[in-house]
């Protein structure tokens, strides 16, 4: 902002504009969305808050790199063998992750179970 002198006063001077363009106008005929905010917004009235609209209404609401991660965790590279059953329970393994389980316990389920590769997990 030091570079540019008086861009702040510009953008502080569109922005009093804005504000008291929809102040004068009902609540109901005001734009309820930045895509909303960015049509009815005029391009050469407004250069500074256009882009910024612009940029706002681009923006995702919500991101999915959470997601991402959590399912790039869960698919290892015995993605394509996995069943559908399996990656429920390394998912519930996951979520659950808080749970404290006791070692002895699990190794004893699975030690007197007859097929331990078909042990089922409840958590």
């Amino acid at each position: 902002m030091d570079d540019l002198p008086g861009f702040k006063d510009t953008v502080d001077a569109e922005y009093d504009l804005w504000i008291s363009k929809w102040t004068s106008l009902e609540p109901s005929s005001r734009p309820s969305t930045f895509t909303d905010a960015l049509i009815s917004c005029d391009k050469t009235l407004y250069p500074n808050l256009y882009q910024l609209l612009k940029i706002l209404a681009i923006l995702p609401v919500s991101t999915a790199s959470a997601e991402r991660s959590f399912l790039t965790r869960l698919k290892t590279y015995l993605r394509n063998s996995t069943s559908e059953n399996r990656l429920v329970s390394l998912a519930l393994l996951n979520i659950h992750r808080n749970i404290c389980t006791m070692d002895d316990m699990v190794l004893d389920k699975f030690a007197n179970s007859g097929r331990a590769r078909q042990l089922k997990l409840v958590i």
